[in-house]
């Protein structure tokens, strides 16, 4: 086989979408070639086209996915479930950013494995992942994540709804939400992203802890993580700086993003 740039298809054009879109024609040119992108919004292809030097095309997420030979969904946990078992069926490759749609799909990771279909989660906003993985060879007895978020990195999510959280009235630390990852991600599916990978990575939904906290003088994205098993203790704390195009995504999910795809491209080799 040829060593061959990767032919790269984006689907979502949101701040994580576009970020990597970028990075495909600057820090990565040469190494992957953007050829489509797609959202829902039309609007926001077609600007991210006009943003971008040499023009991807804006395709359908079926055309897409068969023209290209990486998929990177950066959509919403609403649709990544879809987009990977899409991917899954037709053999490509993909690198999914919304995981907590794949939460409750688990079964998807296994035909990907089962097909020889590679599937990459970024660590997104948080460190610690790779600790977890080392401790779950042995045995693991509780994961839990502390979130902190400024409250506009929480408005409108489905579970302040819900609960009619007035989150203009809050003066202080407040806690907002207690439970599994399974409820958080189903409550807050564009703010705690990190606990789905966590999820994935530990003890699955049921059985990792989520308290979400926040408070008016909090600048930064706040995740801490900890892990106790057989290996001891684990605890991490990671400071993110909001992404200054979107406060519910922090800047380092971004670079995430782009580090993973920097890190397929020095060892992948793609044949025709």
């Amino acid at each position: 086989m040829e060593n061959k740039r990767l032919k790269i298809g984006i689907i979502g054009c949101g701040t994580i979408g576009s970020q990597v879109a970028h990075a495909c024609q600057a820090e990565l040119k040469g190494k992957v070639e953007l050829i489509a992108i797609c959202d829902a919004d039309l609007s926001k292809a077609a600007a991210l086209k006009k943003s971008l030097k040499a023009g991807p095309e804006i395709l359908g997420q079926a055309e897409l996915v068969g023209k290209c030979n990486l998929i990177i969904e950066a959509a919403s946990a609403k649709v990544s479930g879809d987009i990977l078992r899409e991917c899954v069926g037709l053999g490509k490759d993909c690198m999914m950013m919304s995981v907590g749609g794949i939460v409750g799909r688990e079964s998807l990771l296994k035909d990907a494995s089962d097909k020889g279909v590679r599937v990459y989660i970024p660590s997104g906003a948080l460190c610690g992942v790779d600790g977890l993985k080392s401790a779950s060879a042995g045995k693991v007895n509780s994961v839990s994540l502390t979130t902190r978020k400024p409250p506009k990195g929480l408005d409108g999510a489905p579970y302040i709804k819900e609960k009619k959280i007035d989150l203009s009235g809050i003066t202080g630390e407040t806690i907002v939400f207690e439970g599994s990852a399974e409820d958080a991600i189903k409550g807050f599916p564009q703010n705690v992203n990190v606990s789905a990978v966590l999820s994935l990575a530990g003890l699955g939904a049921k059985r990792t802890l989520v308290r979400i906290v926040t408070s008016p003088h909090y600048t930064r994205n706040i995740h801490e993580v900890e892990i106790e098993g057989d290996c001891g203790k684990i605890f991490t704390r990671t400071e993110n700086v909001p992404s200054k195009a979107n406060p519910k995504t922090s800047e380092l999910a971004v670079l995430s993003a782009i580090a993973t795809l920097s890190g397929i491209t020095n060892s992948v080799r793609v044949g025709t």
